[in-house]
């Protein structure tokens, strides 16, 4: 059993760094073609609408920090569905096509499936819908499926790390069972979502057994299983290299039991590798932030709950574009102090992970501003 070295409770109160951006003094109608230092394009926004979660993932929202004391934002210090989705329509205009909604758990915040009916209607660039999916634990599923289907989402990912349930409670934190959640992603199929992703975070010695167990319940099924390495995001989960169970293991694994085939990614940028069961019976999927680093082809931007702009999951720095909107600051100028940001990115932290150049940064919760 590794040592976990959790934050005392005056650390974690202790904001990481951020800044309102300048907008500049020459002011440019935006062309979709928005780039960083790297020539990478500006695709997909992920949007964490709540910092609150249900569960007690101990690789996310570990009980030692996230306890019943824990200083939650205040509903004043969220951005309003109208400002999200203005922030929205700026990105669009920068060359967003995909935009997530995350959290914490993006279903405990209220009348969710408002804020997608409202995103829903937007197009990008070329016209066409947006591709808008959402992360859950899928806790709320049964209850919220059809909602959040008639309001226009595209499609969802849920988050399951074991169909063991003392292994899934243990993960959890919170004794929830493991069949509530693959119920919940029942109801989402009976309602008609079509290519679920179900994430798997596999830790070493922890649920690195259920690894086959999952792969043979969707397998045959419509449903996409991805395996993620377990990540060193903040300063609250605590990491150990030591149970990072490295991607290439897992597809090993599984070849074994299911041979498989490497196939193309859906489009430039995409997180996952994929791989399609040889029998033609479905596909799983990696995402190896730890052992292959995908940071030149990362094109995402994150917004946290309260309006702080991110460039990179691990980010050291935001950028608080709230201030900007309640400043009464024009779309025109908040959309100049975006493309400032970007085309200044130089984020790679997967690429210098365990370098002096990173040594003592305080990262981004990933409670915060969504996996």
């Amino acid at each position: 059993m590794s040592e976990r070295v959790i934050p005392l409770i005056d650390e974690r109160q202790r904001k990481i760094d951020s800044h309102v951006p300048v907008i500049p003094e020459q002011l440019l109608t935006p062309n979709g073609l928005l780039a960083d230092t790297r020539g990478r394009r500006l695709h997909d926004l992920r949007i964490s609408v709540t910092d609150r979660c249900n569960f007690r993932c101990t690789y996310c929202m570990p009980k030692e920090v996230f306890d019943k004391d824990y200083p939650y934002l205040s509903h004043g210090d969220l951005l309003s569905f109208e400002e999200i989705v203005r922030l929205a329509k700026i990105y669009i205009e920068h060359g967003v096509e995909k935009i997530r909604l995350t959290g914490g758990e993006p279903l405990l915040r209220k009348h969710i499936e408002k804020l997608i009916e409202m995103l829903a209607s937007l197009k990008t660039l070329s016209g066409q819908p947006l591709d808008l999916t959402l992360t859950t634990n899928g806790s709320l599923l049964r209850k919220k499926a059809q909602a959040l289907k008639d309001a226009g989402l595209t499609r969802m990912t849920i988050s399951l790390d074991g169909l063991d349930d003392a292994t899934f409670q243990q993960m959890n934190d919170v004794g929830f069972p493991v069949g509530d959640v693959l119920d919940g992603i029942e109801a989402a199929r009976e309602v008609g979502f079509k290519n679920i992703k179900v994430n798997m975070v596999v830790k070493k010695g922890t649920n690195d057994h259920e690894i086959i167990p999952m792969a043979k319940y969707f397998k045959g099924s419509d449903v996409i299983l991805r395996f993620i390495e377990f990540m060193d995001v903040g300063a609250s989960n605590g990491w150990n290299m030591t149970e990072v169970l490295p991607s290439a293991a897992v597809i090993a694994k599984i070849h074994e039991t299911f041979p498989l085939t490497n196939i193309d990614p859906n489009y430039p940028g995409e997180v996952a590798e994929r791989w399609r069961y040889v029998d033609g019976s479905g596909e799983v999927g990696v995402i190896s932030s730890v052992t292959q680093a995908f940071c030149k082809d990362c094109s995402r931007a994150r917004l946290s709950t309260e309006g702080k702009m991110y460039l990179c999951l691990f980010a050291t720095e935001g950028h608080d574009l709230k201030a900007l909107l309640r400043a009464g600051k024009s779309d025109l100028e908040i959309s100049n102090a975006i493309a400032q940001v970007w085309s200044h990115r130089t984020d790679r932290y997967s690429e210098l992970r365990g370098s002096p150049e990173m040594e003592g940064k305080r990262k981004v919760e990933m409670s915060y501003i969504g996996g």
